[in-house]
């Protein structure tokens, strides 16, 4: 028996039952990628590799989601072709909620669909989170983007309110990350806009700083945001004075877990890390342990580096998962092992 507060250790036992179909009715099976079959798991690397814990993740790219538990895949549910999967928890009840786009869902261990929500013409959904046992936040990128609250018993919106946004600017790199944080705000990352704004329940500023592609962002018990930027390369903890008191870049990584080649084409960002590609290696999302590590999640430049590293406040690698065979490319992890309830805002950090 778990933890209280880490509920999701009880149920993992419900996506190895014998009962469990190999594909579910709603099920679309995706082709396999050129990686499945390329890298085995890299041994050497440090940390007990697919033992470390066990997690549920997405990746951009390939439309799979994951559970691993006790070093292997223990569960996979394919979406079908087209779009990207971006955000995905497991809830205290072992179903798994997830955005894809186009739609999002939530669909039990057996793989049965309990939630569907499309997306309106011209809509997007990259992100959405728990709130509760019945609702669910998400921000929908739109010609006016919103942020929503929406009853998955009874399909109502509940919350509705419009997001302030440049017009000009394309829906599709509006947002990638929308958070409740614990103290009842909502924490926007502006992909394209290039700014993180932390809102009170009316929508008022309450905090904001620059960064030049924030693709993902929470917010810690002491008020420090935690921002992932694509573009710089890096992820940083900023103060509520905006100073920055922790950074990892992609150039602090050691090589070996990483591709050499993502620091062969040198950048114009006076923001991006020394060196750094002009193309983002794919640290999207990130999640701080309660020992005070950082998994950073990483699309591993498709096959050449680690999709998972885990990192001490004094930047050493103690684990990276580098599997090609089993895995494909990581946007989104939740450490069902560390304490968070999913359903309570600001208790998951991530």
């Amino acid at each position: 028996m778990s933890d209280k507060n880490t509920p999701c250790m009880d149920i993992l036992s419900l996506f190895t039952d014998p009962s469990v179909p190999v594909k579910g009715p709603f099920e679309q099976e995706i082709k396999p990628k050129d990686w499945d079959t390329d890298v085995s798991e890299d041994t050497s690397l440090p940390g007990s590799g697919m033992r470390h814990f066990p997690f549920v993740y997405v990746g951009e790219g390939h439309n799979r989601i994951y559970v691993v538990s006790g070093g292997k895949v223990v569960w996979t549910y394919d979406t079908g072709k087209g779009g990207e999967l971006d955000d995905v928890w497991m809830l205290s009840n072992g179903n798994i909620l997830f955005s894809r786009m186009a739609w999002c869902g939530e669909v039990s261990p057996k793989k049965e669909q309990v939630w569907y929500f499309p997306m309106l013409e011209g809509a997007e959904c990259h992100s959405l989170q728990p709130v509760g046992p019945d609702c669910v936040l998400m921000v929908l990128n739109a010609p006016k983007p919103l942020a929503v609250f929406v009853n998955k018993v009874t399909g109502e919106t509940v919350y509705s309110h419009e997001i302030p946004y440049d017009p000009a600017l394309p829906v599709h790199t509006q947002f990638r990350r929308i958070r409740l944080t614990y103290d009842g705000h909502f924490l926007l990352p502006y992909l394209e806009m290039g700014k993180v704004v932390e809102y009170d329940k009316e929508f008022n500023i309450v905090w904001e700083c620059r960064s030049e592609r924030p693709w993902s962002a929470f917010k810690l018990r002491n008020g420090n945001i935690v921002i992932t930027d694509e573009n710089e390369m890096c992820v940083k903890e900023l103060d509520r004075s905006g100073n920055t008191v922790w950074m990892i870049r992609a150039t602090d990584i050691p090589d070996r877990f990483m591709s050499s080649e993502i620091f062969d084409r040198p950048t114009t960002s006076p923001l991006s890390a020394p060196g750094a590609t002009s193309e983002p290696i794919g640290w999207q999302s990130c999640v701080r342990l309660e020992n005070g590590n950082t998994v950073l999640c990483s699309q591993g430049d498709y096959g050449r580096g680690a999709q998972f590293l885990e990192v001490t406040p004094e930047k050493e690698v103690v684990w990276a998962l580098k599997n090609w065979k089993d895995l494909g490319p990581a946007t989104s992890i939740q450490v069902l092992s560390d304490p968070g309830i999913p359903e309570e805002p600001g208790s998951c950090t991530r």
